[in-house]
């Protein structure tokens, strides 16, 4: 087993090698367009990625992940940061190769970690060299007036401070969490999606609460099993809704975030943004089946 890490903005991970389709191959290598990517997509293309089962998840520039075995271009990868009942170690799936390299620990520990929806990763300063995700997390080297100078899996670059802050250990509350996922509001859903380019329901759970300090599983079944049961009629904003075909008596299918009075901030389905919805009178009211609490 060897660590890897993602060399591009940010990497598909995908059910199997055979997945990706013709208008999918700008991602299997670098630079892998993300934002191009996504405007290329007719509906139906981003539909098929949910309904014939070819996106896992994604990782974000510089995450890491293990590389269980090599195959023809691609590389068999679980994602240790990315819980999942699926595999211990981490999300399973495949990511191409060319999106990949050996991982190198740089001498720091100081981390900034990208705060706004999207930034751009800088060549001397001056030249915009990649948009990359909320969420991105590089090694500082050093800092200087208005920016951070970070290593790369592409080598070293500059992050402007405004969009970046040092990490710290400091967990929000379920305002904090609802108050992040605000910054969102009319993103288009992605299937599988787990950057600032687009999420899919879990995917943005899984962000604004990892934004906060909590760490919770990858997918929305994994995650209405941990964190603390909270009753339906004791709700705070930030406590995670959950929602089951057959009315709530079925499978666990969706996943939102509950920002007070009867509504939740949530990434719908294809096709939709997300949005804050009340929930009476929707499909949701009768489809919310529990809700838990991680904060």
């Amino acid at each position: 087993m060897t660590v890897y890490t993602a060399a591009v903005a940010v990497a598909n991970v995908w059910t199997h090698p055979e997945a990706p389709r013709r208008a999918d191959e700008m991602m299997l290598s670098k630079p892998a367009p993300i934002r191009h990517w996504l405007e290329s997509l007719a509906y139906e293309d981003r539909l098929a990625l949910c309904t014939e089962n070819l996106l896992q998840t994604q990782v974000l520039f510089g995450e890491d992940v293990e590389v269980l075995e090599e195959k023809d271009g691609w590389a068999s990868v679980v994602i240790p940061g990315q819980p999942s009942a699926k595999n211990e170690r981490g999300y399973p799936g495949w990511i191409p190769a060319a999106c990949l390299v050996r991982k190198t620990d740089p001498k720091t520990e100081s981390c900034a970690v990208i705060q706004k929806p999207t930034a751009f990763l800088y060549d001397q300063k001056k030249t915009k060299e990649l948009e990359l995700s909320f969420l991105t997390k590089l090694a500082v080297l050093s800092e200087e007036s208005g920016w951070f100078e970070v290593a790369t899996p592409l080598g070293r670059k500059w992050l402007k401070k405004a969009d970046a802050t040092i990490k710290g250990h400091r967990k929000g509350s379920g305002k904090d969490i609802v108050q992040t996922g605000k910054a969102f509001l009319n993103l288009p859903y992605l299937w599988g999606g787990m950057s600032g380019f687009g999420y899919d329901c879990s995917g943005f759970v899984f962000n604004m609460l990892k934004a906060n300090g909590h760490l919770v599983p990858r997918d929305a079944g994994d995650q209405a099993k941990g964190g603390k049961d909270v009753s339906l009629s004791h709700l705070e904003e930030g406590d995670l809704l959950f929602f089951a075909y057959e009315e709530g008596q079925g499978r666990v299918h969706h996943v939102g975030i509950y920002c007070g009075e009867g509504r939740m901030l949530h990434s719908p389905k294809t096709g939709k943004s997300i949005e804050i919805i009340s929930l009476k009178g929707t499909v949701y009211e009768k489809e919310l089946c529990a809700a838990r609490r991680y904060f």
